[in-house]
């Protein structure tokens, strides 16, 4: 089949990378700057394939119900990284290619982890994180694994990297439930920016779930017992009619949309006004027709239509769903859990 090489040095990434993350850059520029960054993820696809099989064997062993899925970042999401960083360099971005697995409890999450750091792993690990044992400020929990991939047989890809996460169901629940919030406020909660009011909620019931979990709780409410964290995820979403907001967002099912075609990949686009979600499907030999739409509809969204999009790779729609349900406003997983603790 067909898989997308790399054709730009890396010090031409860098200068697209440069161009990009600019205000108003010149309009031939940009153009130039925008195919190499479309090369540049595209050119993912072939390693996250690699790794996807290695992470599904490793799973038959510990978790045979876990998640599995694989995205190519988003160009909104690459630019906001390069202006949040000045030192960030496109070409050494860790997570343009990224896995994640989802399992079922930390001990699994441990098992996956440790399968990895113990194995003879041609892949070089260049990066990891503990997330579980140190939370970020923000609330995000999980395991950061990053790879540089080597293989003598496909060289041209050697140096590309990839970022695998490792999570919990509660973890990826929490995940969505900032995500979807964010999407409604227009604001990249997930990157601490927005009203402070939400940024608190989302670490405070993070911290709620670390101790649901058994885990260190988020830096600043360490302080607070579980029961003293439960009452106050309840008042704080209460205050803001968190359950309802949430409840709103949701996507009748009515108004998700699938051309039905099967395929290794889908492009998912969701019209945050409408609250449509549109489902493009593609066979891998189609996957750089997938890589050239989602460049487009990124371009749309550029121009100001109310979108988000990303490409990803699962097996079914229904596990497409499981998997992000951030982009199908699907929060009722987080609503359940927050309805618990109420209860507690």
């Amino acid at each position: 089949m067909f898989w997308t090489k790399p054709k730009y040095s890396k010090k031409q990434v860098n200068r697209a990378g440069s161009i990009i993350k600019l205000d108003n850059p010149d309009p031939d520029e940009k153009k130039w700057a925008e195919d190499v960054l479309t090369n540049w993820r595209s050119s993912h696809s072939y390693p996250i394939n690699t790794f996807q099989g290695i992470l599904r064997y490793k799973l038959k062993n510990i978790d045979l119900n876990a998640l599995v899925a694989q995205r190519l970042k988003r160009s909104q999401s690459i630019i906001g990284k390069l202006r949040r960083f000045d030192s960030m360099q496109l070409a050494r971005m860790q997570d343009i290619g990224g896995l994640r697995a989802v399992v079922e409890t930390i001990d699994k999450v441990r098992y996956l982890e440790e399968s990895y750091l113990n194995s003879n792993f041609k892949h070089e690990l260049v990066g990891q994180k503990d997330y579980l044992q140190s939370p970020k400020s923000t609330g995000y929990r999980g395991i950061h694994l990053v790879y540089k991939y080597k293989n003598d047989k496909t060289p041209e890809y050697d140096g590309l990297q990839l970022e695998l996460q490792i999570r919990t169901k509660l973890q990826h629940t929490w995940a969505t439930a900032v995500e979807t919030m964010g999407t409604f406020l227009n604001h990249a909660l997930k990157a601490s920016e927005g009203p402070e009011e939400w940024l608190n909620f989302f670490a405070l019931t993070s911290s709620a779930f670390a101790h649901i979990e058994q885990c260190p709780p988020v830096p600043y409410y360490e302080v607070f017992s579980q029961k003293e964290t439960f009452k106050t995820v309840v008042e704080q979403a209460r205050k803001l009619d968190v359950v309802n907001k949430l409840q709103a967002f949701s996507v009748a099912t009515n108004k998700i949309s699938s051309d039905n075609q099967a395929g290794s990949y889908h492009l998912i686009v969701l019209n945050v006004q409408e609250k449509t979600v549109d489902i493009h499907s593609y066979g891998k030999k189609r996957l750089d027709k997938a890589n050239a739409e989602y460049t487009e509809i990124e371009r749309r969204i550029s121009d100001g239509q109310p979108l988000q999009v990303v490409l990803v790779s699962t097996g079914s729609i229904d596990s497409l769903k499981r998997a992000y349900p951030n982009y199908f406003l699907d929060t009722h997983e987080f609503i359940n859990q927050i309805m618990m603790i109420e209860n507690y």
